[in-house]
């Protein structure tokens, strides 16, 4: 299946989270803190909210969000 991560087009296994697919990219950042530094997700399960991403137009947390195909993902502060 495809998911774009910031508008490039991203081919990923079916039942992978956001957070595992974008990890396979070769890029694990998911944000960028306010100073700049980059964040990635650390605990994998939602407590920690390092994964925050905008997935199709919303903030959720990527390591509990389940890849669609089509699924637009935005890495942001």
């Amino acid at each position: 299946m495809i998911i774009y991560l910031d508008q490039e087009a991203l081919d990923v296994a079916s039942g992978l989270s956001v957070a595992a697919a974008v990890a396979a990219s070769g890029d694990p950042r998911t944000r960028t803190s306010c100073s700049g530094q980059p964040r990635t997700p650390l605990c994998g399960m939602g407590i920690c909210q390092e994964c925050r991403m905008t997935i199709d137009g919303q903030r959720q947390l990527a390591c509990q969000t389940l890849c669609r195909d089509g699924m637009r993902v935005e890495r942001s502060q």
